[in-house]
């Protein structure tokens, strides 16, 4: 099953746990597992049907550009990361 990693900011939620292991196909099952066992999560990962502006995520560490449609490996590695910008 994937593995998920929450970041620091989203633990307070899901009582400090860091690494959770998802039964999911792809990106956006992955969040609707965690809002069943972690109410609320879901607003803090997604917004509109989509990656919540400000986040990016990654599996397997490549960045993914297919949002909550991104397919998962049965041994991913899923984690969603503050979104880097520059100029």
């Amino acid at each position: 099953m994937p593995i998920v990693i929450i970041p620091t900011p989203l633990r307070e939620m899901t009582g400090d746990v860091a690494e959770i292991q998802v039964d999911a196909a792809t990106v956006g099952e992955v969040i609707d597992v965690l809002e069943k066992k972690y109410p609320g999560i879901a607003n803090r990962l997604r917004v509109d049907g989509e990656i919540r502006p400000g986040l990016a995520v990654a599996i397997d560490g490549a960045m993914s550009s297919r949002g909550l449609m991104q397919k998962l490996k049965p041994n991913s590695e899923v984690h969603f990361l503050p979104a880097i910008g520059g100029g």
